[in-house]
């Protein structure tokens, strides 16, 4: 890759009053670890069944009461036999016992073997396994070797899996089916998972129209479909949130002061879409600030730049305070603080926005420790020579050159890169991308899980 010079933006802006200079934004990395900061775990757990954990963070380790295997057992459908016994490839043995799987055997007799099968406990004096395919059963009821046996070969022993007492899971773990079934495995029906976090999501936009209300052919001009809040409610219910849908919020300071009010008394974040701009429509920020405080604005990626994180006060807490709205009216609430998290309108903006903040802040209330997404190097077949000032995310799929190809429209409204493409590139800012280059690479199939 190549550094490339980038063309400052200009001094001002219809954002930014004359001779006021431009707040730098924040870097990507920075406002992350600013937001995971404020990302304490929630207090309280469920406990829940095995069927209904898939998804769900561990929130109590889980040791062993056992040890797997429990005994030493057969890896292979086969015969058991000392390796003593059989001096020669075409030795006989007679087999004396049958050990299906379930079953316990006797003592192995000198001399003889036991059909054994797959799971099967070895029978004390049985030293190796020789699996079927290397023997002749005989129609006397006898064995014939036909390969020389290896000591403690095809024998799974005992404790060789988990020990007993052994921590097989750890608090923090988002549990997957296979965690699922180790927990089955050594006995246990139910875990102790974090709480869900409850969360609020409602948009703003005096143009939204749900699908449905009004038909495509009948949609007024300057009016668009509400796709955000489809695929942010699908996005929190993927990640274990209970989700309050509240809809979508007109334009107005008050009404977006009065929701916010009303969602911080009972949620534990509240998610909104669009907003949080600084036209002369974007009534979010006001609101939060009026409410409570405001800690990132702005971030230096794109797209995804106007990304709001701050907390809002309810009325749970002791302590009173009394908060500006508007000229005219004040209101007095009490402490207790709700996670408020802005996220832009475009909606590729919000999706990301969400994927690369939001997404491992509410991990981290469920008490993920690692939430940072798999990063892959990959080939980039596609040029990208304009560098820009901030980070950007690059929407491409892979092809079948092991390579990465890159979806021809970049832009923040465009929802078709995103289905099109099953990844995105992390691209550095300043940074050009010539063909051949090697890239960033964070899949999909990660950060939508």
């Amino acid at each position: 890759m190549s550094a490339a010079a980038v063309t400052p933006p200009p001094p001002h802006s219809h954002s930014h009053p004359p001779g006021k200079p431009l707040k730098p934004l924040k870097p990507l990395d920075e406002a992350l670890a600013e937001l995971l900061a404020h990302a304490t775990a929630l207090t309280g757990s469920d406990r829940v069944a095995l069927f209904d954990a898939d998804g769900r963070v561990l929130a109590q380790g889980a040791a062993s009461p056992l040890q797997v295997p429990l005994l030493d057992n057969s890896a292979m459908d086969g015969y058991a036999l000392r390796c003593a016994d059989v001096a020669q490839v075409g030795a006989v043995l007679a087999v004396s016992q049958r050990i299906p799987a379930g079953s316990v055997g006797t003592p192995l007799q000198p001399g003889t073997a036991a059909r054994i099968f797959t799971g099967a406990p070895i029978p004390p004096g049985a030293d190796t396994v020789l699996m079927q395919e290397d023997c002749t059963a005989l129609d006397d009821g006898r064995v014939r070797i036909n390969a020389l046996p290896q000591l403690h070969q095809w024998i799974r022993r005992a404790g060789e899996d988990i020990a007993l007492g052994a921590e097989v899971l750890r608090a923090g773990t988002r549990l997957t089916p296979a965690e699922l079934g180790l927990a089955a495995s050594i006995g246990l029906a139910q875990l102790s998972v974090a709480r869900r976090p409850r969360v609020a999501l409602f948009s703003t936009g005096d143009e939204l129209v749900m699908p449905g209300d009004v038909a495509p052919q009948d949609l007024p001009p300057g009016r668009i479909y509400n796709s955000n809040r489809f695929f942010l409610r699908a996005l929190l219910l993927r990640l274990g949130c209970e989700v309050t849908d509240l809809g979508i919020v007109p334009d107005r300071l008050d009404a977006t002061i009065d929701v916010l009010r009303s969602a911080s008394a009972d949620h534990d974040v509240i998610l909104t879409s669009a907003g949080v701009s600084v036209g002369e429509e974007d009534h979010v920020k006001p609101a939060v600030e009026a409410l409570g405080r405001l800690h990132l604005w702005q971030i230096g990626m794109k797209p995804g730049k106007p990304f709001a994180y701050g907390c809002i006060d309810n009325a749970d807490g002791a302590d009173s305070t009394t908060h500006k709205i508007t000229h005219k009216t004040t209101h007095k609430i009490t402490h207790k603080t709700t996670h408020f998290m802005g996220l832009p309108g475009n909606p590729v903006a919000s999706l990301m926005t969400f994927l690369l903040l939001v997404r491992p802040f509410v991990l981290r209330l469920q008490g993920v420790q690692n939430v940072a997404p798999a990063v892959t190097p990959m080939r980039a077949d596609f040029a990208s020579p304009k560098a820009d000032s901030r980070r950007e995310f690059l929407r491409v799929r892979r092809n079948d050159r092991g390579g990465l190809d890159m979806f021809r429209n970049q832009s923040s409204g465009v929802l078709t890169s995103t289905a099109w493409g099953d990844g995105v590139v992390d691209n550095p800012a300043g940074q050009t991308i010539a063909p051949g280059d090697m890239v960033r690479f964070m899949s999909f199939a990660e950060l939508l899980s």
